[in-house]
């Protein structure tokens, strides 16, 4: 079976069975998001996905629902380089919220992006059209693989990573894909989420 094939097979097998095994977590996640604050389950964003096409990706809401509303005034205490907003303790991030980012539990409904094809259990995370205007060509080459639940970025510091560093690691990763890679950054994916580094 070309590698391909094979991917997108391993993909949604290993979802379907993430899925099912978590299921009594999601159900419990949902209902602490939903009675804990204000808004909606789940949160839809607008990603860039392979070749450069919109997808929208889902998460667990940890944010309060005026979230985007107050942003602006935030954006002095940005901690991230490069265009995309980061803050260790952002005030519109929920207690439920903040404990789901830190085990990345938020990320879960992106399961259903992996088995609806937009998005594949490894690859470089879904950028922000505002991260994706700052790429040249060379940077753009993200875009040759569809965006993944986790990746060599994640597996390798996560938010401490500094915006350039995180888009280094992805071209490598574009660079030197196949399955034995993947299979690394799966198993290295379990500590990095538990030892919860890099994340907030």
């Amino acid at each position: 079976m070309p590698e391909p094939r094979l991917r997108r097979l391993l993909d949604v097998l290993i979802a379907l069975l993430t899925l099912s095994l978590l299921l009594p977590l999601l159900v419990a996640l949902a209902l602490a998001v939903r009675l804990s604050s204000r808004g909606p389950v789940l949160y839809r964003q607008v990603r860039i996905g392979a070749g450069g096409v919109p997808i929208t990706v889902l998460k667990f809401r940890s944010m309060t629902a005026d979230a985007e509303s107050r942003r602006a005034a935030l954006e002095v205490h940005n901690e991230r380089s490069g265009p995309l907003f980061k803050m260790r303790h952002d005030p519109r991030v929920t207690p439920v919220g903040r404990w789901m980012r830190r085990f990345s539990l938020d990320e879960l409904p992106q399961l259903l992006n992996v088995l609806s094809g937009s998005m594949s259990l490894v690859g470089p995370r879904p950028a922000l059209p505002a991260e994706a205007a700052c790429f040249d060509l060379h940077a753009a080459r993200r875009h040759a693989v569809r965006p993944g639940l986790t990746g060599l970025a994640q597996v390798s510091g996560r938010s401490d990573l500094p915006w350039d560093s995180s888009l280094q690691l992805d071209l490598q990763y574009v660079e030197r894909r196949s399955l034995h890679l993947d299979a690394h950054i799966l198993l290295r994916t379990l500590p990095a989420v538990l030892l919860a580094r890099g994340a907030y």
